[in-house]
């Protein structure tokens, strides 16, 4: 499998106007740094079923994309990512899922079942992720397109589940980190040498006695990062610039 190249859907219209925190970007970004993985994009969007449907057509674009998405496949008016997955992924239609219409309809009172078992109408194709908390299930699409609900207890569960079935082996990822006594200006020469295969960041900081500049370089391949590493001790070395190594994290 190529590199999986990793996003966050976080809906809620909620999240925008300030009502409600988001919780899932930090657990998303930790879970995956665990494995020696990393966001490449978040997207906090609102309620919007042509925004949502965009904002996942994009993401499919990408270079083999896996999305995390959280919110909006309940059974209230305001909940658009069932319809929004089928639009963006499929052909536009939603089907009765026979495993979540019985899961659903087994564990809801009367009052609530006719609006209850919409949230068994999934995109064609769609797999069921369990639900730790209540059982209402979530879906899953191709190994790749996962759906969950915005509640973190019974998403973040979910997150755990997913790296562990389809990403179960930690990928071991080698960082080294220093903070120079310089601009990040005297190091962009090295900068321009980094290989695409390498992540690398540069942090500058004002401080009362002169500037601080704190880099960090990364890479899958340990020898590739002590060699790009290098090449900044080496230059900052020649300049005779002070600089001390930091923790690895």
């Amino acid at each position: 499998m190529h590199k999986p190249t990793f996003f966050a859907l976080i809906i809620g219209t909620e999240i925008l106007n300030r009502r409600r925190s988001d919780k899932h970007f930090d657990f998303l970004s930790q879970a995956l740094l665990k494995k020696g993985y990393k966001l490449s994009g978040s997207f906090v969007i609102e309620d919007d079923p042509a925004l949502i449907i965009q904002t996942i057509r994009f993401i499919r674009s990408q270079p083999n994309p896996i999305l995390f998405s959280f919110g909006g496949i309940g059974s209230t008016p305001d909940d658009h990512t069932r319809l929004c997955a089928a639009k963006a992924l499929r052909d536009g239609a939603l089907l009765r899922h026979p495993e979540a219409d019985a899961i659903i309809t087994a564990r809801i009172d009367t009052a609530a079942y006719p609006h209850a078992r919409q949230m068994a109408m999934l995109p064609q194709g769609a797999r069921l992720l369990e639900n730790p908390v209540n059982k209402m299930p979530a879906f899953f699409l191709d190994e790749r397109y996962f759906f969950m609900p915005g509640f973190p207890e019974m998403s973040h569960p979910m997150v755990d589940a997913i790296l562990s079935e389809h990403f179960p082996e930690a990928l071991p990822l080698y960082r080294y980190t220093l903070t120079a006594l310089c601009r990040e200006g005297e190091l962009i020469g090295v900068m321009e040498q980094m290989p695409p295969s390498v992540e690398f960041s540069s942090l500058p900081k004002l401080m009362t006695d002169g500037w601080q500049t704190t880099i960090s370089v990364a890479s899958h391949d340990q020898e590739e990062a002590k060699h790009a590493f290098s090449l900044y001790t080496k230059v900052l070395e020649e300049k005779e610039v002070y600089y001390s190594l930091n923790d690895s994290n």
